[in-house]
């Protein structure tokens, strides 16, 4: 077992981008800490940012998209994915209008990722229906 390795981060929890250090060995993250030279928190963590990290090792974890065939999700390729959005969006919004899609954008996410996903919504879909977490 090797010695743990410093890597400086930005928490991805919400939008307030603290800073982080995790603690990593043998590519895993074994413990995270505030990055006290960070501004937005200054060393400080709230609990899923210090704690929750488990996640990102375990093993029943989505390591690649998912389609539904024949009444099954089967994995498939990130193009394929795509394209199949791309289709279903194209043939709903042909068939009942832009205001028959909606999104859900979330309070977990960048400020640049919401403005993305509003954007998307309102130029290439054509509707104001775009609602969040982030106002309850």
């Amino acid at each position: 077992m090797g010695e743990a390795n410093l890597v400086k981060t930005i928490c991805g929890y919400c939008g307030t981008g603290c800073g982080l250090v995790l603690e990593v060995k043998d590519n895993k993250i074994t413990k995270i800490r505030g990055d006290k030279e960070a501004p937005v928190n200054k060393g400080q963590t709230c609990v899923k940012g210090a704690f929750a990290y488990e996640y990102v090792h375990a093993k029943n974890r989505l390591t690649s998209p998912l389609i539904r065939k024949a009444g099954k999700l089967v994995e498939t390729t990130w193009e394929e994915a795509y394209q199949y959005i791309a289709t279903n969006l194209s043939a709903i919004k042909d068939q009942w209008g832009p205001k028959a899609i909606t999104m859900f954008a979330c309070a977990r996410t960048t400020n640049e990722s919401n403005f993305v996903t509003q954007k998307f919504m309102r130029t290439v879909i054509g509707s104001n229906n775009i609602d969040g977490c982030n106002r309850t």
